[in-house]
């Protein structure tokens, strides 16, 4: 493979990896850190060194962690059962077939839906609801930090 299209990947898994931390379906910060790493290696390394990969893996481990908490205790926070919890997660899986309202309603939906399954109280499910939607707008908070953190670092070792 040419230089060139190392680099092209590299481009590619980037671009995908950004798309993917707004979609809950693509493992986004995985695939940017995979780009970055291409690149660093496509160049031999004279740029970017192994302590700057192991900073920014750090960081991809923390931001993905940061947001499977941010989830848990956001539902967690609203007492929300297990199944309040379950059905944030099946309701983000199936709003991702129906753009981005989908992935806004979704784990809404979801939550609602399975709290009321557990037990018939709607204020506490709209309650569920409330705390997985504010979880997984943390969680995304969370991982866009990350992701500029990333690439500005990235950025900065490469001109240095």
């Amino acid at each position: 493979m040419t230089l060139t299209l190392w680099f092209l990947l590299a481009g590619a898994l980037v671009v995908v990896g950004i798309v993917g931390t707004l979609l809950p379906a693509l493992p986004g910060l995985p695939l940017v850190f995979a780009g970055l790493l291409v690149a660093a290696w496509a160049d031999g390394f004279a740029h970017i060194s192994v302590w700057t990969l192991v900073l920014l893996g750090v960081i991809t481990g923390l931001a993905m962690l940061a947001d499977f908490a941010a989830g848990l205790l956001g539902t967690r926070v609203a007492g929300a059962s297990k199944w309040a919890m379950l059905g944030a997660a099946i309701g983000t899986i199936a709003g991702l077939f129906f753009g981005p309202i989908g992935l806004l309603l979704g784990p809404f939906v979801g939550a609602v839906v399975g709290e009321l399954i557990y037990q018939e109280n709607l204020k506490q499910a709209a309650k569920a609801g409330l705390g997985a939607w504010l979880g997984l707008l943390l969680g995304a908070v969370a991982k866009m930090a990350a992701l500029g953190t990333m690439l500005g670092w990235f950025a900065l070792a490469w001109l240095i």
